[in-house]
């Protein structure tokens, strides 16, 4: 199995175009598990709120923190970023068509966050889509090896490959 990864040129395209497939996917009956991020924008100046939703039809967590005007660091909060984790592996253990991961960070990288659940989909032969920045891109590489596949940052081309994953899972069992 492949996990195809995809990075959108645009702030916040790779996540609009994740949340279009996974309400795609779970319109024509699937079951996809992971999350995916919305972001709200704030009424005062500052950066937007990110949240994530957790699949198939979860909670919304917000995994940002507000750290102020000045600040300039990173602003996930980890705890809430473990939180939806824990509710993604209890979605996976009830079984799943393919896992969506809005994105492989920096908690990633690190060797926490999603990439347990995405090793145990891996084993599990389960379709994984990964959104990617090209920060951390050499991290997942690193991480994912031949497994590795990129993906155009279009609908279609997304739709199309895993759907391609999900009819040979279908045939297979």
């Amino acid at each position: 199995m492949k996990i195809g990864y995809t990075m959108a040129p645009g702030r916040g395209d790779t996540n609009l175009m994740l949340h279009r497939l996974a309400s795609s996917l779970i319109q024509q009956g699937y079951r996809p598990v992971g999350t995916v991020q919305i972001n709200a924008e704030r009424e005062s100046a500052g950066p937007c709120d990110m949240d994530v939703k957790v699949l198939p039809e979860g909670v919304t967590i917000r995994i940002s923190q507000s750290l102020g005007a000045a600040s300039r660091g990173c602003r996930l909060d980890p705890a809430a970023l473990e939180t939806a984790v824990g509710l993604v592996e209890a979605e996976l253990a009830k079984g799943a068509d393919c896992l969506i991961v809005n994105k492989f960070g920096k908690h990633e990288a690190e060797g926490r966050g999603f990439r347990p659940i995405i090793a145990t989909a891996l084993a599990a032969d389960i379709p994984i889509l990964v959104g990617l920045n090209t920060l951390n891109k050499e991290a997942f590489l690193e991480f994912a090896g031949e497994f590795a596949y990129a993906l155009p940052p279009e609908f279609p081309a997304l739709e199309a490959w895993l759907r391609t994953h999900l009819e040979a899972r279908t045939t297979a069992a």
